[in-house]
C-alpha cells in the first residue's frame, strides 16, 4: 500500500476504477491536486460544500438522503 501511496508503484487504468468504486469516491479524488493544499487557491465556502457534496454522492440509502434533507433545511432556517 505505501508502495502505491508514495508513487513508488502505479495503478492500472483498470486498478484505478476498481479503488475508487471500493473506496465509493470519484476516481478523480484519487488524483493529487497541488492547489487543494494552498487556502488562498479556493474559497474556504467552495471547499466545504464540495465535501458536502462528496458526502451526499457517497450515500445510497434514500433513507440517510431524506435525514441529510431534512438537517440541511432545519440548519438553513435557523
Amino acid at each position: 500500500m505505501q508502495k502505491y501511496e508514495t508513487g513508488t508503484n502505479r495503478l492500472s487504468a483498470g486498478m484505478l476504477s476498481t479503488v475508487a468504486e471500493a473506496l465509493r469516491v470519484p476516481i478523480a479524488d484519487l488524483f493529487e491536486d497541488e492547489g487543494d493544499n494552498d487556502p488562498t487557491i479556493k474559497d474556504p465556502a467552495m471547499r466545504v460544500r464540495a465535501e458536502c457534496h462528496d458526502w451526499i454522492e457517497r450515500t445510497k440509502s434514500v433513507e440517510k438522503l431524506e435525514t441529510m434533507s431534512r438537517v440541511l433545511k432545519a440548519l438553513a432556517a435557523g
